[in-house]
């Protein structure tokens, strides 16, 4: 293949990636779908192809539908320990983010709902929302009649404005929420943490990486005596982590989070959904499995101070 159309490629490897990671919720598999995508470049008649972008666009989508679709993603994701991989704020795999529409794509609860929706659904909602393709365009796409198109697009809004738990929230503040949790958290007073709390907050974590299955919380008050617990630092927990890791502000995948790091290695993330100023949602993620691409980000980033020097 000649450079300049392995250059083509490589200039719209980005956003490739980040519509399948908005398809797929692993980064992992994305990489996977955009590399099998350049093979199909590398093999195809390209001087057929007239208008390259939306020839690649519709490869990545429907490849990440065949993964989606396949038995082998299905049973795993059917088993209970299935959640979004978390990004690191200014990860190109995020992708646009001019709209609210884009980046409330990438957040861990509405890539959670969109787990929920059918993939051709899942699909035209992404394609739609976070890319800003026309009906037509989409039913090329996907090979649908435009009536199709928006049918699925007006149930895939329908159910994520439903259950969207969640609001918007700046830099600024994100750091400032993520300080005011980390000390309530680190002070073992469990009324403090339930006054950053909304009356039905929830949370889901993976055990560290060590339950088969996801842990889920739900109400104030036990929310807070999980999170008091968590916060607590003791032997096995700083074995596990691999010593004692500064605590730090972050955003990941648009919302604020707690970031444990070690030795330049992220070892646990906790990701706060936030409504009306209080904490609404919590997503803790430890295994290692799901921190590799935030690892990746991490260790070339610099990083402010942390909030927690030594855990």
């Amino acid at each position: 293949m000649d450079t300049a159309a392995v250059e083509r490629f490589e200039a719209g490897r980005n956003r490739l990636a980040s519509l399948a990671y908005r398809l797929l919720g692993s980064a992992a598999d994305a990489e996977d779908t955009v590399q099998d995508a350049f093979l199909r470049w590398q093999a195809a008649d390209r001087d057929r192809i007239e208008v390259p972008e939306a020839w690649l666009t519709k490869v990545v989508t429907n490849l990440a539908l065949d993964r989606l679709r396949s038995a082998k993603v299905r049973h795993e994701r059917a088993a209970g320990a299935w959640l979004p991989e978390p990004l690191l704020d200014g990860d190109p795999m995020l992708g646009p983010a001019d709209t609210v529409e884009q980046r409330e794509s990438v957040t861990l609860a509405v890539l959670t709902l969109l787990e929920r929706l059918a993939p051709v659904e899942r699909a035209v909602y992404v394609l739609r929302e976070a890319f800003s393709y026309s009906h037509l365009e989409i039913a090329g796409i996907l090979d649908l009649t435009e009536s199709a198109s928006k049918q699925h697009a007006h149930r895939a809004r329908c159910r994520i404005a439903a259950e969207r738990n969640g609001g918007e929230v700046d830099r600024a503040s994100a750091h400032r929420i993520v300080e005011a949790f980390v000390d309530a958290a680190s002070s073992g007073r469990t009324e403090r943490l339930v006054a950053l709390l909304t009356d039905d907050a929830t949370a889901v974590s993976d055990g560290a990486g060590t339950s088969r299955k996801l842990l889920h919380y739900t109400g104030p008050e036990q929310l807070a005596a999980v999170m008091r617990g968590a916060f607590k630092p003791t032997p096995a927990k700083r074995k596990l982590a691999g010593g004692s890791p500064g605590i730090y502000a972050g955003v990941v995948n648009g919302c604020p989070a707690v970031i444990a790091a070690f030795d330049d290695r992220v070892v646990g993330v906790m990701i706060l959904e936030i409504r009306d100023d209080k904490i609404a949602a919590g997503y803790g993620m430890a295994g290692p499995a799901r921190l590799c691409r935030i690892n990746e980000q991490w260790l070339r980033r610099e990083h402010d101070e942390p909030l927690i020097a030594s855990w």
